[in-house]
C-alpha cells in the first residue's frame, strides 16, 4: 500500500510537468497536483502509524504449543517450625535450694523419673506440726463428745489440721520433682546447691529449673487460608520435608483444625501431628508441610510460555490465532516442575500457545509459526 501511494505522487507530478496549456491552465493544475499529494502524504502517514503500531510490517517467527486439559493431584504447600508434642519447664511452686539435680541435657528420661530433690527442712517441720495436731484433734474429739469444751475450740483445732494437711500434701508434691512423660531433657538452668529463685531464667520468659521435651511425636502448626476450610479434615493425612534432611519425607496427619477464622490474615490455625520414634526430626527444624486436596482437571502451560507485566503482579500468555499473537491476562495456579497451571476464563483446550518468541513481541502482531 505504501509502494502503491508513492508511484501515485511521482505520477501526479510527472503529469503536472507535462502539456502545453497556458501559465493559467498550468497554474490550476499545480494546485489540485499539491492538494492531492498532500491528501496522499496523510494517507501515507496514516498507514506507517497503523503499521508501527500493529507490527503489520514485520512478521515474527514463533513456535507454539496446543493447550490440553492435565490430571493434576492439586497441592498446598506451607512452611514451619517443628515443635516438641509435650514441653514441660520443671520448676517447683516456691523458691528454695536445690539439693540434687539427677540429670543432664540430653537424657533422655521415663514417665515417673526423679528429676530434682529440693530442700525438704520445710516439709518435715510441716509433717512434725500435722502430727500435732492430729493428737489434739483426736483429743478434743472425745472431750467434744462428752461436752467438755465448746463447739468453737474444735472447729478451730480442725479447720488447723485440714489447712496444715493442704500445707503438707502441697509441699510433698514440690519438694522431689518427676518426670509426667517420657522424653529429653533439653535445658538446665541450675547446679546442686544453688537457690531457685522463681524469677524466669528461660528465652520465652519461664521460669525452670531444667527443660523436658517428649520428641519421639512432634508437631507443627500451620496457617491454613479460609478458601480451604471446607476441604480440610481430621485425620488427613500430609508430607513433611525438612531441609535439614534433604530428600527424605515424613508423614503426618492433621490432628486438630481451629475452628475460627482470623479476621486480620483470613486464615485459621491447623495443628499437624507428626510421629518421630527414629528421631530424625528435632524440635526448631524448619519443615514444609503438603497438603493433597484431591485430583482436577487444568490447562498447564510452560513457565516460559508465561510472562509478566514490569512492575506489576500481573502475568500473561500470547495465543496464536489467524496468524496473530493475541494476549490474555491469566492468573497462575499450582506449579509442577518447570509447567504451570494458568486459569482463565477466555482460554481454551486446543488452542495454540506461543512457548517461543513470545518475550519480543506485542498485542495484535503479525506473526508465522515455525518448527
Amino acid at each position: 500500500m505504501k509502494r502503491i501511494i508513492s508511484i501515485s505522487i511521482i505520477a501526479l507530478f510527472m503529469m503536472a510537468c507535462g502539456g502545453q496549456d497556458t501559465p493559467e491552465a498550468n497554474q490550476k493544475k499545480a494546485d489540485n497536483l499539491r492538494r492531492k499529494i498532500v491528501k496522499l502524504e496523510r494517507q501515507l502517514e496514516q498507514i506507517e502509524v497503523a503499521a508501527t503500531e500493529n507490527g503489520d510490517d514485520r512478521i515474527y517467527p514463533i513456535r507454539i504449543q496446543e493447550l490440553a486439559y492435565q490430571t493434576l493431584s492439586r497441592e498446598i504447600e506451607f512452611s514451619a517450625n517443628l515443635q516438641p508434642w509435650e514441653e514441660l519447664y520443671v520448676a517447683t511452686a516456691q523458691p528454695g535450694k536445690i539439693e540434687k539435680i539427677y540429670v543432664e541435657i540430653g537424657d533422655r528420661v521415663s514417665k515417673g523419673q526423679k528429676l530434682v530433690q529440693m530442700d525438704d527442712t520445710q516439709l518435715k517441720q510441716a509433717k512434725i506440726q500435722l502430727e500435732s495436731l492430729q493428737k489434739d484433734f483426736e483429743r478434743l474429739k472425745n472431750l467434744r463428745e462428752t461436752g467438755s469444751i465448746a463447739e468453737q475450740q474444735f472447729d478451730q483445732v480442725k479447720t488447723q489440721l485440714e489447712v496444715t494437711k493442704s500445707n503438707v500434701k502441697f509441699l510433698e508434691e514440690n519438694v522431689v520433682l518427676y518426670a509426667p512423660f517420657s522424653g529429653i531433657i533439653t535445658g538446665k538452668f541450675f547446679e546442686d546447691g544453688e537457690v531457685y529463685s522463681g524469677a524466669p531464667n528461660t528465652q520465652i520468659g519461664k521460669a525452670a529449673i531444667v527443660v523436658l521435651q517428649q520428641v519421639n511425636t512432634l508437631k507443627a502448626f500451620i496457617n491454613v487460608s479460609e478458601r480451604y476450610f471446607n476441604s480440610l479434615e481430621t485425620g488427613t493425612t500430609v508430607s513433611i520435608n525438612a531441609d535439614a534432611i534433604p530428600g527424605e519425607s515424613f508423614s503426618g496427619q492433621i490432628s486438630n483444625i481451629h475452628p475460627t477464622i482470623d479476621p486480620l490474615t483470613r486464615s485459621f490455625k491447623v495443628e499437624i501431628k507428626i510421629p518421630n520414634s527414629a528421631i530424625k526430626l528435632r524440635p526448631g527444624m524448619f519443615g514444609r508441610v503438603i497438603i493433597k486436596l484431591d485430583e482436577t482437571e487444568a490447562l498447564v502451560a510452560p513457565a516460559i510460555a508465561i510472562l509478566q507485566q514490569e512492575g506489576t503482579n500481573n502475568r500473561y500468555v500470547f495465543i496464536h490465532q489467524n496468524g496473530r499473537a493475541i494476549r490474555y491476562n491469566i492468573e497462575v495456579g499450582q506449579r509442577f516442575d518447570d509447567s504451570i497451571e494458568i486459569i482463565c476464563d477466555k482460554i481454551n483446550e486446543g488452542d495454540e500457545l506461543i512457548v517461543a518468541g513470545q518475550a519480543v513481541i506485542m498485542n495484535n502482531n503479525r506473526v508465522r509459526v515455525t518448527r
